[in-house]
């Protein structure tokens, strides 16, 4: 039983990524990972929606009608939100200006939603806050990753810590959309390269 939930934890972390494997939610991916800091601040706010509403849906599961399933998801899904919204805009406040939209927008997460469907609606709560943890730290790694590595490319540091001399032109494109693009496109590539590799 330990093994089976030790699964569960880490399928979304590896076998599952929500970014990597299943390219999901990649409005946020792309909008929000311009530096590693709001990549990892997007992450930690939708792991902590995704996780709470696998709890609440898996709690609720018997006592909502299958014909409203759906919106009785998002109402949830929604309420979990505005309480992640109301605690940036509280403590947070400059990075709550930054992720801005992104924020109210993970409502709308096919992610969340996805995760909800499938998987905690079908389960028991134990699995079902494991699976909403595993799927919102692999979200969060993937958003942090690729933050990385726009911010290193396009703006010379890390955790907006500087890297390199100041005489170091950072080529912009990587904190601009099209750099999104071609970052997940080559981290893609990448894990697919060592996949196959892997199987050779």
């Amino acid at each position: 039983m330990a093994k089976n939930r030790l699964s569960i934890l880490l399928n979304g972390l590896v076998k599952e990524n929500p970014v990597f494997v299943l390219l999901l939610g990649l409005c946020p991916t792309l909008g929000t990972t311009t530096s590693a800091i709001n990549g990892m601040s997007m992450g930690i706010a939708t792991a902590a929606v995704l996780t709470c509403s696998n709890l609440l849906i898996s709690l609720v599961k018997r006592f909502i009608p299958d014909k409203v399933r759906i919106p009785a998801f998002i109402m949830v899904i929604a309420s979990l939100v505005t309480v992640v919204q109301m605690v940036m805009q509280a403590y947070t406040p400059g990075m709550y200006k930054i992720l801005g939209l992104f924020i109210p927008l993970i409502v709308v997460n096919c992610i969340v939603l996805g995760r909800a469907e499938s998987f905690a609606s079908k389960n028991g709560v134990l699995d079902s806050v494991l699976d909403g943890l595993g799927s919102g730290i692999g979200f969060t790694i993937a958003l942090t990753i690729l933050g990385s590595i726009r911010e290193v490319l396009g703006n010379g540091s890390l955790f907006n810590v500087a890297l390199f001399p100041a005489s170091w032109e950072p080529a912009l494109i990587f904190i601009l959309p099209p750099g999104g693009f071609m970052t997940i496109a080559f981290v893609i590539a990448f894990q697919n390269y060592l996949k196959l590799k892997k199987e050779a």
